[in-house]
């Protein structure tokens, strides 16, 4: 078995809902402003997230009441997250023993606290493998769960070939995400790659709502975007 279908069938066996390969190159001075060297020197991403349960997404509106908010956050952020990291550990490590460079990127870790950030845009990887487009919400929007997908991402030399290409926007003139916001942190421009994220989303007013509630009720939750989105919303029962 090749490296790819490897690495795929482990990352599945471990409970990855999505997983793909990204070719970084073109993208490579974005991820350099925003990583430095030492993550723009991989070529590759591989992609992997973990769809949330749809009924933890639904206490997001009442997250105030009955402990909805601490469900939210425990489940669908604290363990998705850390699921994703044990998935990604152990397909860097298959990487390694097959004889290529492999890093984990942290499926949550802010390292930039000036610009809000982490090392490397997760959501640039899943959409630069063709698993969804980037919608109004700046959140990776996937066809068939919406943004209702954690991600991580293992950055590689290995040579595998990319398993899609960017996705064209389906946002329409959908503007439910830009309604939903508590803060009105978002624009509402469609997503341009040649375009700064301030032109379509006010981070600082985001992050300064979230530092809020977690004063107020003792956790950082909103997600009312990630809630709002139709293609999150259509499939349930």
């Amino acid at each position: 078995m090749d490296t790819l279908n490897v690495i795929k069938s482990l990352a599945e066996s471990l409970g990855a809902d999505y997983f793909g390969i990204a070719d970084l190159t073109e993208a490579r001075n974005f991820i350099l402003m925003q990583g430095g060297p030492e993550i723009a020197q991989y070529p590759t991403g591989v992609t992997m997230g973990i769809a949330l349960l749809d009924p933890l997404v639904e206490l997001l509106p009442d997250r105030g009441k009955n402990g909805g908010g601490a469900l939210y956050r425990h489940h669908a952020y604290d363990v998705v997250n850390a699921a994703l990291d044990q998935i990604a550990l152990q397909v860097a490590n298959r990487i390694q023993r097959e004889g290529y460079r492999a890093l984990p990127v942290a499926a949550s870790r802010r390292t930039d606290e000036a610009r809000i950030c982490g090392p490397f845009s997760h959501k640039l990887a899943a959409h630069l493998a063709g698993l969804g487009w980037i919608g109004r919400s700046c959140l990776l929007i996937t066809p068939d769960h919406g943004p209702r997908v954690r991600w991580v991402t293992v950055l590689t030399d290995a040579p595998l070939a990319a398993t899609g290409s960017p996705m064209k926007s389906r946002c329409g003139n959908c503007t439910e995400c830009v309604t939903a916001c508590p803060v009105q942190a978002f624009t509402g421009r469609v997503f341009d790659e040649n375009e700064p994220r301030e032109a379509r989303f006010d981070a600082p007013a985001c992050d300064h709502f979230f530092r809020e509630e977690e004063k107020r009720t003792g956790i950082a939750v909103c997600g009312m975007c990630l809630w709002a989105c139709p293609f999150g919303r259509v499939k349930q029962k």
